[in-house]
């Protein structure tokens, strides 16, 4: 085994022989690699071993040389291992009188939050719960565990909500969590509609409430909102709030609200009516509308600037549908992560139906449930993931068209299981009621609507009494409750999904009778003219249409024989369409489709 013989210890010497036996060096032999050379021996697992076995002699009292003491908890450890792990002991126990010290009282900390600190500085492990995290955090940030506090701010990162966020962003403030801070600012401006409502909101200071309502960044509907809130913060301590009112409406974007608001709402706001300088902010805004195209671009003030929140990720929600009967199943497609997946079902089977999306949630209008055309209404809170029923509508549609105008949700046309309406009705968010409009000139089942500059359109149909598919387009004027004529679309389109992109109506597909459409046109108001785009890459008619970016998705629909899952998307500047990555789990007809923010 040895390239050299060795003599060894004589072990056959007897005990007391008084012959010194030399044992010479064993030689071994080197190593024909590294030159010779071996990395040294590294056990991965001492450092944890050696630390598991301190903090049993930390809880047995052995070999401590410090206890520390909060809240009259006292914890025995030891100064060399608190101050490899923390500059705040590291400072204590190099450079102070607490150097010498064999017992330390910690005060401005909780003491059960110094126990599971030490207890981390030995372990590496802690578990922040919602019970202990208002305390750890500050505790970690005073010792300077870093770590943990980065810990902390990402569990309350995941416990943001409506209800909270403004509690959270304060308590980032006070402990110098910027990351955290900066997080729920964000959180708490997309959130804006639903903070707005809670206790937290009505608590703020006039300083805090001043520079939210001021942010650029607010996701809401309509400037409306903001007026609202404003008010109720001032209402709820009017005795002492009623003062910050001319510096809080200076932020709100008055000449951004809808002309009958200002003048039916605002206008008429006793607490503006008695302060002069509210009464120049509304002046300003009522001169705002007095001025015409250019005029308006070329006037600029604070007030005049559109909010632009920060872009949030987008999802598309299909909700229901025909595959090939009425489903529950909601379904919903990640843009960044290009998958698709499930959500929570609606109450009942619903296809046919009209959707749309006010203040954040998602309302499914009407339908057909399998076997009756309905009236009912389902409203989906992306938040929680869950499905609510709303007020119901005056009439039961089926096949019908929905969008939301002036912040309130319209109902078109549709099938009411015996012949094809021609009525509409609105649902008042604030009152909770439907209430019918002015009729169309035509019944119109399988109608798609969108809305542009501020009128409502309806594009094509069913005319039952006719027995035709229809090439006619009318609007809607709220202002006068009068519906109107506009240019025929060039081909008769029922079924015929319909979107808003780049101030242009689109109509896409459809079918006329037999005949199931690829053909796509859209509409200007300037011009009143329809105009061919490029066709779509399948026939389709009752599918969903949605524009997002710059884009105009077309999610389904069937293209006369069988349904499809596909979902093809149009750009303009390319006069193009390309094809979704990813196919929905099924195909659906008749299904409603939204875009809205994704839950956080």
């Amino acid at each position: 085994m040895f390239d050299t013989a060795m003599d060894l210890c004589d072990s056959s010497a007897p005990e007391d022989s008084r012959t010194l036996t030399v044992c010479r060096r064993v030689e071994l032999p080197r190593s024909r690699c590294n030159g010779g050379e071996k990395p040294p021996y590294k056990n991965p697992h001492h450092t944890q071993k050696a630390f598991e076995v301190m903090n049993i002699l930390r809880k047995q009292n052995l070999l401590c040389d410090i206890i520390l003491v909060a809240d009259g908890i006292e914890i025995p450890a030891h100064k060399m291992i608190l101050a490899s792990c923390s500059s705040y002991f590291y400072a204590m126990f190099t450079g102070f009188t607490e150097s010498k010290a064999e017992r330390i009282t910690l005060q401005g900390i909780d003491g059960q939050a110094l126990q599971l600190l030490i207890d981390y500085v030995y372990s590496a492990e802690v578990e922040v719960t919602e019970d202990n995290v208002q305390v750890l955090l500050p505790a970690a940030n005073l010792l300077q565990l870093t770590d943990v506090r980065d810990a902390c701010c990402d569990f309350l990162q995941t416990q943001l909500h409506p209800s909270n966020c403004l509690g959270i962003r304060a308590f980032a403030d006070l402990h110098g969590c910027m990351e955290l801070l900066s997080y729920a600012e964000s959180y708490t401006e997309q959130h804006f509609v639903e903070v707005v409502e809670s206790e937290e909101f009505l608590a703020l200071s006039p300083t805090h409430v001043c520079k939210l309502i001021a942010s650029d960044r607010l996701a809401v509907p309509s400037e409306e909102k903001v007026f609202e809130a404003t008010m109720s913060w001032v209402n709820y301590d009017l005795e002492n709030r009623q003062e910050y009112l001319a510096q809080l409406i200076e932020q709100v974007r008055l000449p951004l609200l809808p002309q009958e608001y200002l003048v039916q709402r605002v206008e008429e706001e006793p607490l503006l009516k008695s302060n002069h300088l509210c009464k120049d902010f509304l002046i300003e805004a009522m001169k705002y509308h007095l001025l015409k195209g250019e005029q308006k671009l070329m006037y600029k003030t604070p007030r005049t600037k559109p909010r632009t929140p920060v872009g949030r990720p987008k999802i598309l929600v299909v909700v229901g549908g025909q595959a090939p009967k009425a489903i529950r199943s909601v379904e919903c497609y990640d843009f960044k992560e290009e998958r698709w997946y499930p959500v929570s079902e609606l109450p009942t089977r619903r296809c046919r139906a009209g959707v749309s999306v006010l203040n954040g949630c998602v309302y499914a209008v009407g339908g057909f449930n399998g076997s009756l055309r309905v009236r009912t209404v389902d409203v989906y809170d992306p938040l929680r993931d869950q499905w609510a029923q709303a007020p119901s509508m005056e009439a039961r549609r089926s096949t019908l068209g929905v969008s939301v105008l002036n912040n309130m949700i319209f109902a078109v046309g549709g099938f009411d299981g015996s012949i094809g309406l021609n009525s509409a009705e609105c649902y008042d968010l604030r009152t909770g009621e439907w209430r019918m409009v002015a009729p169309m000139s035509t019944r119109r089942s399988s109608v798609g609507v969108g809305v542009l500059n501020g009128l409502l359109y309806a594009v094509g149909g069913y005319d039952g009494a006719s027995r035709q598919c229809l090439s006619s387009v009318e609007c809607y004027n709220p202002e006068t409750d009068t519906w109107s004529l506009v240019a025929e679309m060039s081909a008769r389109r029922s079924g015929a999904g319909v979107g808003v992109l780049d101030g242009l109506l689109y109509a896409v597909g459809g079918h006329d009778g037999p005949l199931v459409r690829k053909s796509v046109e859209c509409f200007s108001p300037e011009t009143n003219c329809w105009v061919p785009v490029a066709d779509m890459m399948m026939c389709r008619r009752n599918a969903g249409v949605i524009a997002m970016d710059g884009l105009l998705y077309v999610v389904g629909g069937d293209d006369g024989s069988s349904n499809l899952a596909s979902v093809e998307f149009y750009n303009p500047k390319l006069d193009s369409w390309s094809m979704l990555p990813a196919f929905m789990t099924i195909g659906r007809s008749y299904a409603g489709v939204a875009i809205i923010d994704k839950p956080m």
